[in-house]
Order: structure tokens, then C-alpha cells, then sequence
């Protein structure tokens, strides 16, 4: 008996890891390249077919993970201002065109060896940690105060600040946790109290990053504020509408993101 022979093709993707931290693939950096083009998050989330809400989520993951911008806005001029990509932000497109026709080169290779096999099926699955906490950023533990059933933990990030976060003794061992140590922190956008800095009130919670708002995402009861702190770094709070009317929040105004110590969820890269 006689079959046609079939051909079979491998195929693949470049995805990059910051510290076990998935920080993107092809996608992202399209996007980032249609910035460079356009010089317009709105024009460049309409190339990607992607809600321009997306498009500045995806930019504000790659941001805290990169521990520096890499897009950054102009205010001013004839055309009102627009977005560009940092040099940090372009070195990084322009490496990855480099990388990715470096791996397409190597599929293929294999891709030659792998002709004429036709029964014989390679299947890969990865494990991607997902987590709905809207808030993560990478780390180095710089202080440690050990408790007979809790340990208090501090975090430094990109641009100094610090995160403190309560776990259990037998959780700090765990993770192996000690100065110098990396380790990456999630905090749900539900756990952030936004304050301004007007407001003359002294709190128990040991978090308090402040920055500028530079985003405010309304919704039908609730409104997503994005504060970025010095650095680069974000940190998106949930609260109602009628609190974002109220604090008079806009585009701008400085503003403090307070969350508990209990509120934190450390983890360290696989």
C-alpha cells in the first residue's frame, strides 16, 4: 500500500521572560514598533485591532517589567503632542527584529531535518502563570523582619519604591526569601485606596506610592486611575466613579496609592 508522502514544517515564536515574567512576544512588540510609526497610541491600537485601553495595559506590564519606560508621551507643539518610544524602547524593537530572523533561521534549519517524517508528532506544552492581580513588579528583597508566625517583608522596585508585604514564616522559607533576593509582588487594582495630596490624614497602612495620574479609565460604577511614580513604574487602582468625581482626580493630579501590607502576594521566578 502507498500513501503520498506529507511534509511536515515546524514552526515557532521568540517570547521573552523578565525573571520568569512573561513580558511579551511578536504582538507586543508590534505594538510598539506601530508607536514608532505612528506616534499615537490610538492610531497604533487601531493597526494592532486592539481596544486603546489594551494597548496602554500592555505597554504598563512591559514598563514594570522593564524597570524603565520605554514609551513615553510629548506634550506641546503643532500636533499637540503624541507618543514615542524611549531609546530604551526602540533599542529593544530593533534587537528583537534581530532575534526573531536569527530563530526563523533556526526553524528552518530544523524544519529541513524534520521532512518527509510523518508519524511522528512533537508536542510542547508551557506552563504560564496567570494572575488577574492588575498590579506586578519585579524586585529585590532589602529588609526582613522575622515574627514568631509572620515575617514582614520589603521589597525595593524600579525607581526606589519600596513595597512592604506580610507573609507567614513558613512562607518567607518557602520562597527562600533574603536580602538581595529577587522576587516579584501582585496587588489587586481592588486593594489600592487612592488619596490626594491634599488630604492631611494619617493611615495604618504601611504601602503609600505616589506619583501623577496619567490615565483615568471610566466605567459604568467604577473607574480604573493609573498613577506612574517616578521611574516609570504603575500602579492602576479600581474605585467608584462618584470617589473619582469627589477627590477631584484628572489627568495630572498628584495622587497616593495606599494598600495594606496583607494585601501583597509575593512570588519568586520559577
Amino acid at each position: 500500500m502507498t500513501s503520498k508522502e506529507k511534509t511536515i514544517a515546524l514552526h515557532g515564536s521568540v517570547w521573552m521572560t523578565v525573571d520568569g515574567e512573561n513580558f511579551g512576544g511578536k504582538g507586543r512588540i508590534a505594538l510598539l514598533a506601530q508607536i514608532a510609526a505612528c506616534g499615537s497610541i490610538t492610531q497604533a491600537a487601531k493597526a494592532m485591532k486592539m481596544s486603546y485601553k489594551a494597548a496602554w495595559d500592555a505597554i504598563d506590564s512591559m514598563n514594570n517589567l522593564a524597570g524603565e519606560p520605554l514609551v513615553e508621551r510629548l506634550t506641546g507643539g503643532k500636533g499637540g503632542g503624541g507618543t514615542r518610544l524611549t531609546q530604551r524602547g526602540q533599542q529593544l524593537v530593533d534587537n528583537f527584529h534581530i532575534i526573531e530572523q536569527e530563530h526563523r533561521d533556526f526553524i528552518r534549519q530544523l524544519s529541513q531535518q524534520a521532512d518527509g517524517i510523518a508519524d511522528d508528532f512533537l508536542l510542547i506544552k508551557k506552563m504560564n502563570m496567570k494572575t488577574s492581580a492588575r498590579n506586578h513588579y519585579l524586585g529585590k528583597v532589602t529588609h526582613i523582619k522575622l515574627g514568631a508566625v509572620n515575617d514582614e517583608i520589603e521589597l525595593t522596585i524600579a525607581g526606589g519604591q519600596k513595597i512592604v508585604a506580610v507573609i507567614t514564616h513558613e512562607s518567607t522559607e518557602e520562597l527562600g526569601l533574603q536580602p538581595g533576593a529577587e522576587a516579584f509582588a501582585l496587588i489587586k487594582s481592588s486593594s489600592i485606596i487612592v488619596m490626594t495630596e491634599n488630604q492631611n490624614t494619617r493611615l495604618s497602612a504601611r504601602n503609600q506610592l505616589s506619583g501623577i495620574v496619567t490615565r483615568i479609565q471610566p466605567g459604568a460604577v467604577n473607574t480604573e486611575i493609573i498613577i506612574t511614580m517616578d521611574g516609570g513604574s504603575t500602579l492602576a487602582a479600581i474605585i467608584t466613579n462618584d470617589s473619582c468625581t469627589a477627590l477631584g482626580l484628572q489627568t495630572g493630579t498628584p495622587a497616593t496609592g495606599i494598600f495594606k501590607a496583607s494585601s501583597v502576594i509575593l512570588g519568586v521566578p520559577a
